[in-house]
C-alpha cells in the first residue's frame, strides 16, 4: 500500500504588542545565561507551537529599559488562531510582561523592517527628595534644578535629517549615523521633566547618552549652541556620560498600516 504525504501545515504570521518593566532583564535580545524580554516569550511559543519560534522585535531595548508597546512577530505553523496568542502567551507570564494584542499579518510584513518610526521618552524626577514608586521608572536628578525650556531649546535644532554619529555607543555594527528626527519634546510636570523623541530610527545607546548631554544644558553648564555644535561636528569624545537605563521607556512604533486594533496602553 502506497504511504501518501500529508501536504505541509501553513504558516501564518502573528504580530504582538508587547508591554515589559525591564527592570529584572537584561534587555530585549536573547543572551546567554541571562534573561531578556525576547527568550521568556520565544520559549512560551515554542513549547506550544511543538517547533523552534524566533521572536523578531522593532527595537533592542538595552538592561533596565521598559517599553510601552514594543511590537514583534512570529512565524508558526501551529493552528492556533493569531488573535488567541495572546492570552495563551499571558497565561505563561511572569507580572513583568504584558502582551496587550496579537494579530495576524502577511508574510511579508516585518515588525522591524515595516516601521515608519519608533518613539522613546525619558522620565527624570528632578527633586531633593526621592520617589518611592517611580524610582523603577526615572532617573532621580537631584543635583540642580533643570531648565527644561533650554532643554527644549536645545532640541528644537535636531528636527529633520542628520548625523547623529555622536550619539552613538561604541560596538554599533551600523554604516552610518543618519537618522531622520520627526519630533524632540522637554517638558515638566511638577517634579517630573519628561524627554520625547519620535524618530526613523535610533542608533546604539543614542537616548541614554542624548539625555546624558541634554541634562548638561538643563543645568546651565553646556550652552544651547555648544550641544548643538557638538552633535553636528560629530564630537563624539564630549559626550562623557549616558543617563541611567531606568527613565527610558520604548513608547510605541509606527507603521504606515497599523495590524493592531486596540491603541498603545498609554
Amino acid at each position: 500500500m502506497m504511504m501518501v504525504e500529508s501536504a505541509p501545515l501553513p504558516v501564518q504570521r502573528v504580530a504582538l504588542m508587547i508591554q515589559y518593566l525591564g527592570t529584572n532583564f537584561y534587555g530585549w535580545q536573547r543572551q546567554a545565561n541571562k534573561p531578556s524580554i525576547q527568550q521568556t516569550i520565544e520559549d512560551i511559543l515554542t513549547s506550544f507551537c511543538h517547533h523552534k519560534v524566533t521572536l523578531h522585535g522593532a527595537g533592542r531595548t538595552d538592561t533596565g529599559v521598559h517599553a510601552y508597546a514594543q511590537v514583534a512577530h512570529f512565524d508558526t505553523t501551529s493552528p492556533i488562531p493569531a488573535a488567541r496568542w495572546a492570552k495563551v502567551i499571558n497565561s505563561n507570564l511572569s507580572s513583568d510582561i504584558l502582551v496587550c494584542e496579537s494579530v495576524p499579518v502577511s508574510l511579508d510584513w516585518h515588525a522591524r523592517f515595516s516601521a515608519a518610526w519608533r518613539r522613546y521618552r525619558y522620565m527624570i524626577f528632578n527633586s531633593r527628595l526621592p520617589n518611592l514608586f517611580i524610582q523603577h521608572q526615572s532617573w532621580h536628578y537631584y543635583l540642580d534644578i533643570l531648565n527644561q525650556d533650554l532643554m527644549q531649546q536645545a532640541l528644537t535644532p535636531m528636527l529633520g535629517n542628520h548625523d547623529f554619529s555622536a550619539l552613538q555607543r561604541s560596538g554599533s555594527k551600523r554604516a552610518h549615523g543618519w537618522i531622520t528626527v520627526k519630533d524632540a519634546l522637554c517638558w515638566r510636570e511638577k517634579d517630573s521633566i519628561y524627554v520625547e523623541v519620535r524618530s526613523s530610527g535610533f542608533l546604539y545607546g543614542m537616548m541614554r547618552l542624548l539625555i546624558g548631554l541634554l541634562v548638561e544644558v538643563g543645568r546651565k553648564r553646556l550652552s544651547v549652541q555648544e550641544f548643538t555644535n557638538i552633535w553636528q561636528q560629530r564630537r563624539r569624545c564630549d559626550v562623557k556620560y549616558a543617563a541611567p537605563p531606568q527613565g527610558l521607556c520604548l513608547l510605541d512604533i509606527g507603521y504606515n498600516e497599523n495590524p493592531f486594533i486596540t491603541a498603545a496602553p498609554l
